[in-house]
């Protein structure tokens, strides 16, 4: 995935040990202590399309209260992208998430 379409850049605390998942089956890169949400948008500028309008949403409260950032692990496990550490080989789906 290209960095130039990412809705985050990452500055500081690049020296973490790095950390290998997939997104909607590509394979990608974060770093060890990332949520996922952090590491789905330095891939891309949303972590998914609102249900309802279709309009793409990037995380709302940032704690897990307002569930705007819900997204789904390949297993079909629902997870909060913001309070949910990534983790080697994690397999997450963004499409049709909520």
């Amino acid at each position: 995935m290209s960095r130039s379409h990412s809705q985050l850049l990452r500055v500081a605390e690049a020296e973490r040990a790095p950390v290998s998942f997939f997104l909607d089956g590509v394979e990608a890169g974060a770093l060890t202590g990332d949520t996922v949400l952090t590491a789905i948008l330095m891939q891309q500028r949303h972590v998914r399309h609102s249900e309802f309008s279709g309009e793409p949403r990037a995380g709302f409260c940032m704690i897990g209260a307002c569930q705007d950032c819900w997204v789904r692990c390949e297993d079909g496990a629902r997870i909060r992208a913001c309070s949910t550490l990534v983790k080697e080989g994690m397999r997450i789906v963004t499409k049709g998430a909520r």
